[in-house]
């Protein structure tokens, strides 16, 4: 009997454990979904039924009426805020109260490949965000773009091996394919050949970064439900560490240390680090007077290996899924793709026929046609800030404490008929420049926006339309046997969208 008794308590005080938090959007009056103990509303999320993206989506939906819903993942108070001025507050005005991403599950405790620019918050993201601005100026991308033009012929010879076959090709592999020979170029200063190779080290690595295991998904699940038990085990696989540090170190060493003159990455880094220490005022730390302190980093081989890695895995897996999904449509859409191809052609036949970074700068419609495609499918379906100090939202109520992870819904926004007539159509005219002024602000999201934004918009738009002209240039896409019109995400993505079973086209050789 006592043993009952004793099992019934230890029951209760667990359930009591796991539930302590629980009530934050209760009291506060906001409305919220019902958590369950311990893991809060992260289950479908845990079991891979459902993306992040989709998940916040179906929230979005599922509360018209409202500025903001509550929510928890696991041990986290989580808000959805669906206002647009309130957006608009969290990601810019008010900045300073949410300049921390929160997507690290210990505030103190970081993995060592994690303390890059995205991931990284306060001092660190600061001081990392100030010397990496100057990587990519216009003048530093148009050196690159030789890099670019290598790969896009490789692009070219693989899309007119696969059309030959009569073949359905995957677009989402082709592109993924190109755009991490670039980035493994561009990054690494290593040709990775992934192109002709899909077995190749950096098509594995890239896979292995976006393709979740069980381990994946069950260490990251425990470290959100028991951060500080778990404070020291690595979310990211073993593997992925050792393999981008001995590559990284491998590199360092082989130019012992110099820029090489080779305008790569790891070139730039270098550059950065003969400046010495990064020196800056803090986010997080006050002098007694009030002033913030000044804080400084050393750019260590470890950072530096994490800033590639990032650099890498940002750079190849959001701008494939962005030109493989703009791919997919104008196949469905073929005067869109007849009035790019002729653009492509015009913009050409005045440089010599050769791509060049002057040229894609010209292609007007062409980047219309992308921009779309991101508005339709951002690889990034959303956002995500923490609450840095207690916080009261404008005009509203509601006074939330620091902690409180905060989600910007961009996916739902960019298909919401409130913002976008007929969001379902694709329809590059939305960002004409004579009509572009009619787009609402602060509701096309796709490089995120304010301090944050993504610091790599300009190169990976410069890759993106690279590729994209490089491909329409030679071959007319169409929907093959097995294409779907509607694409089916990936249940177990986390921070990018990606799409089940891939994107399957036709590519036709073009007769000019």
């Amino acid at each position: 009997m006592l043993f009952i008794i004793a099992i019934c308590v230890l029951i209760g005080l667990l359930y009591l454990y796991g539930t302590q938090s629980y009530n934050y959007w209760k009291d506060k009056g906001v409305k919220y979904e019902k958590p369950l103990p311990f893991i809060g509303n992260a289950a479908p999320l845990f079991a891979h039924r459902v993306s992040v993206t989709t998940y916040i989506t179906e929230l979005y939906r599922k509360y018209p009426a409202e500025k903001y819903v509550g929510f928890y993942v696991a041990s986290k108070t989580a808000l959805l805020v669906k206002d647009i001025d309130l957006i608009k507050q969290v990601l810019v005005a008010d900045f300073l109260h949410f300049y921390p991403r929160g997507l690290n599950s210990h505030d103190e405790v970081i993995e060592p490949m994690l303390k890059n620019l995205f991931f990284a918050d306060g001092d660190l993201w600061k001081l990392l965000r100030q010397r990496l601005t100057p990587a990519f100026t216009s003048g530093k991308l148009k050196a690159m773009f030789p890099l670019i033009v290598e790969k896009t012929e490789r692009l070219q010879h693989m899309a007119r091996a696969g059309a030959a076959k009569g073949a359905e090709l995957d677009v989402r592999d082709l592109m993924a394919r190109y755009t991490t020979d670039f980035i493994g170029a561009c990054g690494f200063g290593i040709d990775t050949d992934s192109i002709n190779d899909k077995n190749s080290m950096f098509r594995k690595l890239g896979k292995r970064l976006f393709n979740l295991t069980p381990r994946d998904g069950i260490v990251g699940a425990l470290k959100w439900c028991a951060p500080n038990l778990l404070k020291n085990v690595h979310a990211l696989a073993p593997e992925i560490e050792k393999t981008t540090v001995s590559l990284v170190k491998g590199i360092l060493e082989l130019r012992n240390y110099i820029p090489s003159g080779r305008n790569d990455f790891i070139d730039l880094l270098l550059e950065l680090k003969q400046k010495g220490k990064i020196v800056g005022e803090s986010l997080e730390k006050l002098n007694s007077d009030g002033k913030p302190l000044t804080v400084d980093l050393e750019l260590d081989d470890m950072l530096m290996a994490a800033q590639v890695l990032v650099f890498f895995a940002a750079g190849f897996e959001t701008s494939s899924s962005a030109t493989s999904y703009t791919l997919h449509q104008l196949a469905f859409h073929p005067e869109a793709q007849r009035k790019c191809q002729q653009e492509i052609d015009h913009v050409l036949s005045r440089y010599d026929n050769k791509l060049c970074y002057d040229a894609v700068k010209e292609m007007k419609y062409l980047e219309m046609c992308f921009r779309e495609g991101l508005r339709m499918f951002p690889p990034l379906g959303f956002l995500i800030r923490k609450c840095s100090r207690p916080y009261r939202f404008p005009d509203t109520n509601l006074t939330i404490d620091k902690d409180v992870i905060i989600f910007i819904p961009v996916d739902a926004i960019h298909n919401d008929d409130k913002y976008y007539k007929n969001p379902d159509q694709f329809d590059p005219e939305r960002f004409n420049p004579e009509n572009i002024g009619n787009i609402e602000k602060h509701v096309y999201l796709p490089f995120g926006e304010g301090p944050r934004v993504c610091i790599g918009e300009r190169l990976g738009l410069m890759q993106s339309l690279a590729g994209l002209a490089a491909l329409l240039g030679q071959f007319t896409v169409a929907p093959g046997r097995s294409t779907r019109q509607t694409p089916l995400v990936d249940p177990a993505s986390f921070i990018v969208q990606n799409i089940s079973g891939g994107l399957p086209l036709s590519l036709t050789s073009r007769k000019k």
